[in-house]
């Protein structure tokens, strides 16, 4: 309702809410926080066109919601919006649902930025990161809850597909032959988030350099969206060996791209390096073909 200090919530709207009993298991305590939550509702206040406005926003696999607040030392909220998916929109990539949703600030613990600058690499970015580009948009790292909590209640409860630190799959290979070299890359994360990448070398390589650069390919392209461990997956029977230090690298070429792999594999917090035969790496053998036939 609006009031002189902006607008509000009715508090007569919320005493059912307000007179919940205490919490049982988990789902009732998200529950009495949102009963606390509704106890002092924000006030929505009148934006101020000096101050910075940050966008906190949540994802679920049924709906999609946001909170602008603006911050003097406290934060004050100053627009909310949440609305159901429609059953297409459910199939998006999680990465995908958060692009659709002054100077702006996005919270998000989605590498949402780092992605843009790659729109190719997931589905329906590269309209959307056009369609954004027309807007100062800032993205930073979600940080302390306070505010989220409001996209959260809207949403009812914290996706379970959140981005966390946590495990990334990778696969890739390499492809040589008499048309040119590339590299086929297909990462993806936690939370289902899919990116692939074709790559057309610019120079010749054997088929076990094109491996290897393969595999450098891929963990340069996790360590640009932020992944910290990751399992990477292969048909090279030799790069694997070689890398888990099962073979002795001979070949001075080879053991050049042997110490990049060390130097690269250090960045990060665990990196697995597996062998899978060619038919469960097919995805990632047609993308290289594809660049290596370009």
């Amino acid at each position: 309702m609006l009031t002189t200090r902006g607008i509000e919530a009715n508090p007569d709207k919320c005493q059912a809410i307000i007179d919940m009993r205490s919490p049982q298991n988990l789902k009732e305590v998200q529950k009495l926080e949102l009963k606390q939550r509704l106890g002092s509702p924000p006030v929505l206040s009148k934006p101020d066109p000096q101050a910075s406005m940050v966008v906190y926003l949540c994802v679920s696999n049924e709906a999609i919601s946001a909170v602008i607040v603006q911050e003097n030392g406290e934060q004050r909220p100053v627009y909310f919006i949440s609305r159901s998916l429609q059953e297409a929109e459910t199939r998006y990539q999680l990465l995908e649902k958060v692009a659709l949703g002054h100077h702006v600030v996005v919270r998000t613990d989605c590498p949402i930025a780092k992605v843009l600058r790659k729109p190719e690499l997931a589905g329906r970015m590269m309209a959307w990161s056009i369609e954004l580009s027309e807007f100062d948009i800032t993205f930073e790292a979600r940080g302390p809850i306070k505010s989220q909590c409001l996209a959260d209640f809207m949403n009812e409860l914290q996706p379970k597909g959140h981005f966390v630190s946590d495990l990334w799959t990778m696969h890739v290979d390499g492809s040589s032959n008499n048309q040119g070299c590339g590299a086929g890359i297909i990462l993806e994360g936690p939370s289902g988030l899919i990116l692939e990448q074709s790559l057309r070398f610019a120079f010749k390589t054997s088929n076990n350099q094109a491996e290897y650069e393969a595999l450098l390919a891929g963990l340069r392209l996790a360590q640009e969206v932020g992944a910290r461990r990751i399992v990477c997956w292969t048909d090279s029977k030799i790069v694997s060996e070689q890398v888990n230090d099962h073979f002795q690298v001979k070949d001075p070429n080879l053991l050049k791209y042997y110490h990049l792999f060390r130097n690269a594999r250090n960045t990060f917090d665990e990196v697995q390096v597996k062998h899978t035969p060619r038919e469960r790496n097919e995805c990632a053998d047609q993308l290289a073909r594809l660049a290596s036939s370009g």
